[in-house]
């Protein structure tokens, strides 16, 4: 039985728009100062900095607010001289144009799937493109973070190589302090931190949505009309 056109767009919309919500409120949970801080603390940036742990955390406070509210001056200074020099700062502002962007797009995610929740009325098919997309970003994140863990510098590279031009994110680790400020280590263990976020989101989504769309199914006289490919979990009721 051929399924009506709409119904698949908002399939494959609904599968595509699950991970990008999720990846979206995991990166969130570790962009605040807590976090930061923790992990500066783990990454001996006092040290490395030459800074006080109280202007460590004054001028993170900064570059955080600077990064994700505005403006992106990224003009923090430490007894009158700037902490950041004006590639540094270039460097930050592109930095924030990219989560901006990737924000957006997380926001029309979000609000393709709210639109097609609410349009399908919470029928049975909706859930299981819900599941699916989190199975989705189950095998994406178990991709990714291998990558990450078995190959960090090169898939650092790689990541910085598709978001920003060359040249405008090379550092000198020895003068500049922006890299004396979110060293390797903080990278490294970063990103073991939130790919664990979205494995346990995925894992989340992928239980939840499996559970809703049996009883949607259920629920629903027509799901036994389904197309193989579209059944949902426990096959047509």
């Amino acid at each position: 039985m051929n399924l009506p056109f709409a119904q698949v767009l908002g399939t494959v919309l609904v599968v595509v728009a699950t991970p990008c919500v999720a990846v979206a409120v995991a990166v969130l949970l570790f962009l605040n100062p807590i976090w930061v801080g923790f992990d500066q603390g783990r990454s001996d940036v006092v040290q490395l900095t030459g800074y006080t742990p109280t202007q460590v955390s004054q001028v993170t406070g900064s570059i955080l607010s600077d990064l994700v509210f505005g403006p992106p001056n990224f003009d923090v200074t430490v007894n009158g001289a700037p902490v950041l020099d004006v590639h540094e700062r270039s460097h930050m502002a592109d930095v924030r144009g990219v989560l901006m962007s990737l924000g957006l797009v997380a926001l029309m995610a979000a609000l393709i799937l709210v639109a097609v929740g609410l349009a399908s009325r919470g029928r049975w098919w909706f859930w299981w493109a819900v599941q699916a997309g989190g199975k989705v970003l189950l095998g994406g994140v178990v991709v990714v973070g291998l990558a990450f863990a078995l190959f960090f510098d090169q898939a650092f590279e790689l990541f910085h190589e598709v978001f920003f031009a060359p040249g405008t994110y090379m550092f000198d680790v020895r003068t500049e302090k922006l890299v004396q400020l979110f060293p390797d280590q903080f990278w490294s263990e970063t990103s073991v931190a939130i790919a664990a976020a979205v494995l346990v989101l995925g894992l989340i989504v992928v239980f939840a949505a499996g559970r809703i769309a049996g009883r949607a199914a259920s629920a629903d006289p027509t799901s036994g009309a389904a197309s193989p490919a579209l059944t949902p979990p426990g096959g047509p009721q």
